[in-house]
């Protein structure tokens, strides 16, 4: 009985009994540990600080001065030096032109039979599709009984008139047997009076010749003989010969833009006397089938 009503003692875990009497020194060791992690925190921040500016140091350019006119000055001229150093390295247009149209140059050559017996003629013409389809003017094959076409590689083939237009003096060849490789031409645009033109063909029997000149007039009319008048022709001063006929006129990125149909003849002779004429692109290649120029 006298236990159940009598308070109970219980003994505190050994150590907690004396708690009390151990704060000060509990909460100074705290004190101590708190200023410890204060400072160890600081010095990790001024270790981070001068790193990002020993990076800023090392790697920051030097200061840029300010742009005055002669830098300005200096930097046109290295600009126009070096535009004249890039201009100086080009090809000149003609041999720009000349080596982008040959591979579709053709030499033609022809047969017939007249009153005053076998005749030979030679012109050229140009490639104009992948088919190897030749562009030439008509009065080069108009009549004849065999055609023959030799290609740039040295291939040659018989050829047949596939379309033909007397109002424009143009014919479409179709060769039998085709290059190894066809290459054919990029067909231009229109042409302005004073542009440079170059006329490809094989004059005088001298294959791959190339002469230039420029636009002289558009819209030309000649009479070719009694009964027939050619109409909205380019006019060039670039030499052409007998066997310049059906050849490509260039210009100077080596586009077609006109096949040669003659030249001005007043002293009634075959040779150059300053004037030559080009049905346009536009003209002629309607005739083979392209669109509109």
């Amino acid at each position: 009985m006298d236990r159940l009503g009598s308070p109970l003692v219980v003994d505190p875990p050994q150590g907690v009994a004396d708690e009390d009497s151990g704060a000060p020194g509990r909460r100074a060791r705290l004190t101590e540990l708190a200023r410890a992690h204060r400072r160890w925190l600081v010095a990790v921040l001024l270790v981070a600080a001068l790193l990002v500016v020993g990076t800023y140091a090392l790697t920051r350019g030097p200061e840029t001065p300010p742009i005055t006119a002669t830098d300005v000055d200096k930097a046109v001229q290295d600009g126009i030096a070096k535009a004249q150093e890039e201009a100086a390295k080009a090809p000149p247009d003609a041999a720009a032109a000349y080596q982008v149209a040959l591979p579709s140059l053709v030499t033609i050559a022809t047969r017939l039979t007249n009153s005053s017996g076998p005749q030979r003629g030679t012109g050229a013409g140009v490639v104009v599709s992948a088919d190897g389809s030749v562009l030439t003017a008509l009065h080069v094959v108009d009549g004849a009984t065999s055609i023959e076409v030799t290609f740039s590689d040295g291939s040659s083939s018989p050829a047949g008139v596939k379309e033909k237009d007397k109002a424009t003096d143009i014919a479409v060849l179709a060769p039998q047997r085709l290059p190894q490789v066809v290459v054919p031409a990029v067909l231009g645009g229109g042409a302005q009076v004073g542009d440079p033109v170059f006329a490809l063909g094989h004059p005088l029997g001298l294959n791959g010749s190339l002469s230039a000149g420029v636009v002289s007039a558009l819209d030309r009319k000649i009479r070719v003989n009694d009964s027939q008048t050619l109409e909205g022709l380019i006019q060039f001063d670039a030499a052409v010969n007998p066997g310049n006929s059906g050849g490509p006129l260039l210009d100077k990125g080596g586009q077609v833009i006109g096949i040669v149909t003659g030249l001005a003849n007043p002293s009634e002779q075959n040779f150059f006397v300053g004037i030559g004429f080009a049905v346009p692109i536009a003209t002629a290649g309607g005739v083979a089938g392209s669109p509109p120029q």
